[in-house]
C-alpha cells in the first residue's frame, strides 16, 4: 500500500519511521521544499505545491497514493483533502493528534482549521473516502528538554517551547489547573514515537472508524508532576490556578497583547475543561503496541540533562 504523509516535522517522521521499519507500505513525504536529509533515509520525497493554481499538480503527485496521513493545517490541508478526493485516495488522517474533537468548544482559539478539515472530511465520506481522527492527548515531548520545538514538533503551533505547558522543568516550577471539581485537570498523553507506531499499525485495520484514540497514560496534573520530581529528584514550585485565576491571567495577556501567553493560558484553560483527557483507547486495543509510560520515558528524556 503507498502510503502520503503530508509533512516533514519532528511527528511526521516518527510516523514514516513507524512505517517503514514496522510494516511492508511505501511512504511518500509531501513537503513544500526538497528534504535532503529525509532522502537521506531512503524516503521519496515529493515537493507539493498546495496554492489553488497548483491543484492539477498535486492531483497528480497523489496518483497511486491509498491512504494519506496529514500533519499539516489550515488552507493547505484544506487543499490536500480536495486533491485527496480527487486523485481516489482511499483513506484520510488529518492533522489532529491531541483530544477529541468533540470536547472543543465551538469557538476554538486552539483550532488551526481543524473544524473545516473535518467537514470536508465528513462531506467526502458520503463519497467513499475513509477518514478518521487520531486521538492521543498531550504527547510527552511537551515535557522533554527544550519542549516540542527540540523535536521539530508544533513549529508553528506558537507555544511548543519548554515552559509553555504545565511545567518547565529546567526552571522547577509548574501550573496546575483545577477542573470545575476543585481537583487537578486529568490528561491522556503519549510520546510522539508510539504515536507513529500506532498509526502505523492502524493502516492495516479492515475499517477506519471517525476516531481511534491512542493512549500512553493517563493521570492528573498534580501526579505528572510528582513523577517529574522523583525523575528530576527536586521539588517544583506549583502554582494553582481555577477559573477565576485563569480567566484573570487571560485578561491581563490581552491587556498587553501578549498572543504567546494567551495561548499559554487557554491551552491550560482547555486542560482543566477536559479537552486532553479520554476514558476508552479504542486503538490500544485493535494493535499490538504496547506504549512506553510517561515516567520511564521522562527518565531516559532528562538522563543528559
Amino acid at each position: 500500500m503507498r502510503v502520503a504523509i503530508a509533512g516533514s516535522n519532528g511527528l511526521a517522521c516518527s510516523i514514516a519511521d513507524a512505517i517503514t521499519t514496522n510494516t511492508y507500505h511505501q511512504i511518500i513525504i509531501l513537503s513544500r521544499a526538497p528534504k535532503p536529509q529525509l532522502s537521506a533515509k531512503g524516503w521519496q520525497v515529493v515537493v507539493v505545491n498546495y496554492d489553488q493554481a497548483h491543484r492539477q499538480d498535486l492531483v497528480f503527485k497523489l496518483a497511486g497514493v491509498s491512504v494519506v496521513i496529514s500533519v499539516i493545517s489550515g488552507p493547505a490541508q484544506i487543499a490536500l483533502i480536495d486533491a485527496a478526493a480527487q486523485a481516489g485516495v482511499r483513506r484520510f488522517a488529518p492533522a489532529e493528534f491531541e483530544g477529541p474533537a468533540a470536547l472543543r468548544p465551538q469557538t476554538d482559539a486552539l483550532d488551526r482549521g481543524k473544524r473545516a478539515a473535518l467537514e470536508r472530511l465528513r462531506y467526502y465520506q458520503t463519497q467513499g473516502m475513509q477518514y478518521t481522527s487520531f486521538v492521543c492527548g498531550i504527547l510527552y515531548e511537551r515535557f522533554a528538554p527544550g519542549g516540542m520545538y527540540a523535536s521539530q514538533i508544533g513549529l508553528r503551533s506558537g507555544i511548543g517551547a519548554e515552559g509553555d505547558y504545565l511545567m518547565h522543568i529546567s526552571q522547577k516550577k509548574a501550573q496546575i489547573p483545577l477542573g470545575t471539581n476543585g481537583q487537578p485537570a486529568i490528561i491522556s498523553l503519549t510520546s510522539a514515537e508510539d504515536v507513529g507506531k500506532f498509526v502505523a499499525a492502524a493502516i492495516s485495520l479492515s475499517q477506519w472508524p471517525p476516531e481511534l484514540r491512542m493512549r500512553g497514560d493517563r493521570m492528573n496534573v498534580s501526579r505528572l508532576i510528582q513523577i517529574t520530581e522523583i525523575v528530576r529528584g527536586a521539588s517544583f514550585q506549583k502554582t494553582q490556578y481555577n477559573a477565576q485565576s485563569m480567566q484573570s491571567a487571560l485578561q491581563t495577556a490581552q491587556t498587553a497583547q501578549n498572543i504567546q501567553q494567551q495561548l499559554r493560558v487557554i491551552t491550560m484553560m482547555a486542560t482543566a475543561s477536559g479537552r486532553f483527557d479520554f476514558a476508552s483507547p479504542n486503538l490500544n486495543a485493535l494493535v499490538d503496541v504496547t506504549p512506553t509510560r510517561f515516567q520511564a520515558w521522562l527518565q531516559k528524556a532528562w538522563e543528559d540533562h
